[in-house]
């Protein structure tokens, strides 16, 4: 019933490694559920809500008035399965929790900021919310805050089968790369052709799929297929992305290395990781992981992050005005204890 744990944690992603293996459920306490941790995760785990703040002065003019619509009509498709929120906070009359975050933008940023002034408050792990992104609303609608057309090619392959998808941002090619980096680059492309090849051939999926506790939902195939999406740091409607994973491994982004990040489900990042550390083995362990029986279904208690993405996944999915199957949540377990598993190290 337990996945398998992956074996070699490395330094920049040991902690989501190690969250792999803190909470798996006792199989004796619940029905079975052998549906691959990718499927589940697509078919029942809703994606986190976000929230965006607006700092200005006063009211806003007709053209900023008009950027601001054009935000709302992106957020509304986000927030037809979602949580999300839109806030416009008057820098005359702030409520403490905005003005102490205003006042920590200003503070830290290396720009002059100027109203109105978007930030995007989005959750990274359980109860750890970070600003994933901020500057100026017009800057907003030209990043790109809940779409792009790198995430609108990651909706359309996740929604046809495949089971995850390994993002790779590449270096920037105007800044110079230390030797060691550019090889690090060559060798993760290299791995994750090699763990592909040899996915394709060994992986299965488990058994006992479709049985009770165990059905699927949607029309979409099962398949183990696996794909890259690359993203060119010169790429300007990419530019959400870039940045935020950039925020996240920014000594490596320094150093020149790719960033790769496996994504699967409802656009689910599961780590950011350096060119550096990703190795056949920790690919293979990654992937097996998120192929195999789904032991922890309550999403808050597996690692990764959501992308921001403007998809109807549920009408994607199931059809207009069919709901989504149950998902299990933390009162299910209330009376359950984690077992706690050791990674051993090596291969």
């Amino acid at each position: 019933m337990n996945q398998r744990v992956p074996s070699q944690p490395i330094a920049s992603v040991a902690k989501a490694l190690i969250a792999f293996s803190v909470f798996l459920i006792s199989g004796s306490a619940a029905v079975a559920c052998n549906i691959p941790v990718f499927r589940y995760a697509l078919e029942r785990w809703q994606p986190d809500s976000c929230e965006l703040i607006l700092f200005h002065q006063g009211p806003l003019t007709a053209d900023q008035q008009k950027m601001l619509d054009q935000l709302i009509e992106q957020q509304i498709a986000r927030s037809e399965n979602t949580s999300s929120s839109l806030t416009l906070s008057d820098l005359a009359s702030p409520t403490p929790a905005h003005a102490d975050l205003w006042n920590s933008i200003r503070t830290t940023s290396n720009q002059k900021i100027a109203e109105p002034y978007l930030v995007v408050r989005m959750k990274l792990g359980k109860g750890h919310i970070v600003n994933g992104w901020h500057g100026s609303l017009s800057n907003a609608i030209e990043v790109g805050i809940l779409d792009s057309p790198v995430r609108r090619e990651l909706a359309k392959r996740l929604l046809s089968g495949h089971s995850v998808v390994w993002v790779v941002v590449r270096a920037d090619t105007k800044t110079e790369s230390l030797p060691a980096s550019q090889s690090f680059n060559a060798k993760a492309d290299a791995a994750l052709n090699l763990s592909f090849s040899w996915l394709s051939t060994n992986l299965e999926l488990p058994e006992g799929i479709g049985l009770p506790g165990s059905e699927l939902h949607s029309e979409i195939p099962l398949l183990l297929k696996f794909s890259t999406l690359e993203i060119s740091r010169e790429d300007v409607k990419e530019s959400f992305l870039i940045n935020l994973f950039s925020k996240l491994q920014p000594e490596a982004t320094t150093r020149g290395e790719d960033l790769v990040v496996p994504v699967f489900g409802r656009g689910r990042a599961l780590e950011v990781i350096p060119a550096s550390v990703l190795t056949s083995p920790l690919i293979k362990d990654l992937t097996v992981f998120l192929s195999g029986a789904c032991s922890c279904q309550v999403k808050e208690q597996n690692p990764g992050f959501d992308l921001l993405m403007s998809v109807d996944w549920n009408t994607k999915l199931f059809g207009e005005g069919n709901a989504p199957p149950p998902v299990r949540s933390d009162r299910d377990h209330l009376n359950q204890k984690p077992e706690l598993l050791t990674i051993p190290t090596g291969n």
